[in-house]
């Protein structure tokens, strides 16, 4: 069996901060690929050009960074990355890229695709980055949700620690 994991990375980063956690990517990737065995792991992110160092270590990582354009909108960086996620998704579906996936979010503009997936008879988990945050829109498709809030300790790290190579500000810890 064929799975894919796809992140919306935006998402699962500002809820472990609201939680007080800083996602350490390493330990995350490990514990997905225990977990769920995935053949392929993509990142979606908004690309900051002063952060290439923790790109690169993402990729180090396992990670396959899909990148979205960045703007300043009033001092405060905007790159949302649901569009790719959903056309990465799909497109494959369509090439038969997987048998199961896993959608690492708890953003409610994701509930059509996993809709869609579901109806398509594709076995989807959702990991909502939190269960607070966990949109309506994900829980009332009758699809299995994970919420990480209780899991942050397998993968994450106080946020006191600084991230080596990455400003707080954009994402996390990549450290072991």
């Amino acid at each position: 069996m064929k799975c894919i994991v796809y992140i919306d990375g935006n998402n699962l980063y500002r809820s472990a901060k609201e939680l007080g956690f800083r996602v350490n990517y390493r330990n995350f990737k490990n514990w997905l690929h225990q977990k769920y065995q995935p053949t392929s792991v993509y990142l979606f992110i908004g690309f900051v050009p002063s952060q290439t160092v923790f790109y690169q270590r993402l990729q180090e990582c396992g990670f396959i960074l899909v990148f979205k354009q960045t703007v300043l909108v009033g001092g405060v960086v905007k790159g949302n990355c649901d569009a790719e996620l959903v056309l990465k998704v799909t497109s494959d579906f369509y090439e038969k890229k997987f048998d199961s996936c896993v959608v690492v979010t708890g953003d409610g503009d994701f509930g059509c695709l996993v809709e869609f997936l579901s109806n398509a008879k594709i076995r989807v988990l959702i990991l909502a980055p939190s269960k607070k945050k966990c949109s309506f829109l994900l829980r009332n498709k009758n699809i299995p949700i994970t919420f990480l809030d209780e899991l942050y300790q397998k993968f994450s790290k106080d946020m006191k620690e600084k991230a080596p190579g990455a400003d707080e500000s954009v994402q996390g810890s990549l450290s072991s």
